[in-house]
C-alpha cells in the first residue's frame, strides 16, 4: 500500500510563500504612505488675501444728512476777559452776522435751539463721571444769520464754573445750521440747566 502524499490544500501557500504576502502588505503600506504624504504636501496653505486699500479723501463722501453728533465744531475760540466775572468764551464764525440783528424767528428755531441743548448735555455728563458734585446754569446768546449759520455764541452767564462744559456746549450750539430766520439776523438766549438727571 503506498503511503498518502502529504500535499497542502488548494489555496494555502507552500513553505516559503509567506513572504511573498509579507512583501506585498509592505509594499501597499508604503504606497498608501506615499499617496498620503503626497496629499498633504499639496495642501499648501491658501495665499493671504489682499490688503483692502484704504479710502482716499477723494472716494468719501458727507452722509446726505448728517446728525448733530456729526456737524464739525466751529472756527477757533477767542476768550475776552469781563469785568469781574472771569472768562466769556466768543465763538464767531467766518461770515458775521449784521450790526445789530432785526429779523424775525421761525417756529421751528426754537425747537432747534432746544434739541442742540439736549445734545449739550453729553459734555456735563462726562465731566460729571470726573466730578460728581458738578452742576450749574450756563446761558449762551446764539446770533443766527438769515441763511440760517451761526454767526456767533457767546458764554453770558457760567455759574457752575466749569469752562471746559460751557466751551463744549458751546461747540454743540454753533455747529451746523439751524432754520433760517426772515427779515435779517436774530438773537436767542439758550438757558441750560446742568444737573444729575433725576434731580
Amino acid at each position: 500500500m503506498t503511503p498518502p502524499s502529504i500535499r497542502p490544500p488548494a489555496g494555502v501557500p507552500t513553505s516559503g510563500g509567506n513572504a511573498k504576502y509579507a512583501i506585498v502588505a509592505a509594499a501597499l503600506l508604503f504606497a498608501i504612505g506615499a499617496i498620503f504624504f503626497l496629499r498633504k504636501s499639496d495642501e499648501r496653505p491658501s495665499p493671504p488675501a489682499p490688503p483692502t486699500p484704504a479710502p482716499s479723501v477723494a472716494d468719501s463722501t458727507p452722509p446726505p444728512n448728517p446728525k448733530i453728533e456729526d456737524i464739525p465744531p466751529p472756527p477757533p475760540v477767542e476768550e475776552k476777559p469781563e469785568g469781574g466775572g472771569g472768562p466769556r468764551v466768543v465763538y464767531v464764525q467766518s461770515t458775521p452776522c449784521e450790526a445789530k440783528c432785526v429779523g424775525t424767528a421761525p417756529p421751528e428755531l426754537s425747537q432747534a435751539l432746544q434739541i442742540r441743548g439736549m445734545q449739550a448735555r453729553r459734555c456735563y455728563n462726562e465731566a460729571l463721571a470726573r466730578d460728581p458734585s458738578l452742576r450749574g446754569h450756563v446761558e449762551f446768546d446764539v446770533r443766527i444769520g438769515q441763511a440760517g449759520n451761526v454767526c456767533s455764541v457767546n458764554v453770558t452767564n457760567n455759574d457752575m464754573h466749569s469752562p471746559k462744559v460751557a466751551d463744549c456746549a458751546a461747540h454743540i450750539l454753533g455747529g451746523g445750521a439751524y432754520p433760517a430766520p426772515r427779515g435779517g439776523c436774530v438773537e436767542a438766549t439758550v438757558p441750560i440747566s446742568f444737573v444729575p438727571q433725576g434731580q
